[in-house]
């Protein structure tokens, strides 16, 4: 059960009602992680204009899914991880490719690095060594796309750790447990 009540559009206020619409228009519903965020108008805004900057990164639609997916399973989000599960599977990654990013790996050398990266910043909580930012260098990775890395860290988090507390109900078709 949501911890946060979500704001329903026909009880939102003007600013957050006009998202809504746009979010309705731009994917043909509101997920219910937007409802909950509907509590403060300010938190919806930052996050959907931080997720639109986000979508405009160096790093490939592919490979930001593969992070999604390797970041919510390391944070254990069951939302963002069925949510991610149908995003990576419209830009074209198969379930085995899936399951793969869920463990933080993947058969390309590059898209590896860059997981293994993403899974020790996030258990670690960003306390890294000169090693790892090494790994990424010699497996191609540039200074841009270590800082798009980061950023993609960052709004996934964010939203592991909203649904986290907030707790809405899952609205996707729900992601298998890894066994």
């Amino acid at each position: 059960m949501a911890r946060i009540k979500p704001v329903q559009p026909e009880e939102a206020k003007n600013e957050v009602k006009d998202i809504y619409k746009q979010i309705e228009k731009k994917m043909g519903r509101i997920p219910n992680i937007f409802l909950s965020m509907g509590n403060s108008a300010t938190a919806l805004k930052a996050y959907l204009s931080l997720s639109e900057a986000a979508s405009h990164t160096s790093l490939e639609p592919k490979v930001r899914e593969q992070l999604a997916l390797t970041i919510s399973q390391t944070n254990n989000c069951q939302y963002c991880l069925s949510a991610h599960t149908m995003l990576a599977k419209g830009q074209g990654l198969k379930d085995p490719d899936i399951i793969q990013a869920r463990h933080g790996e993947s058969q390309d050398p590059k898209t590896q690095a860059i997981l293994k990266f993403a899974k020790t910043v996030v258990e670690n909580r960003a306390q890294i060594s000169n090693q790892d930012i090494a790994g990424l260098k010699a497996a191609g990775v540039n200074d841009p796309e270590i800082v798009d890395i980061i950023l993609l860290i960052t709004l996934n988090t964010f939203t592991n750790y909203f649904n986290h507390i907030a707790d809405p109900k899952i609205d996707f078709p729900l992601a298998p447990e890894l066994t």
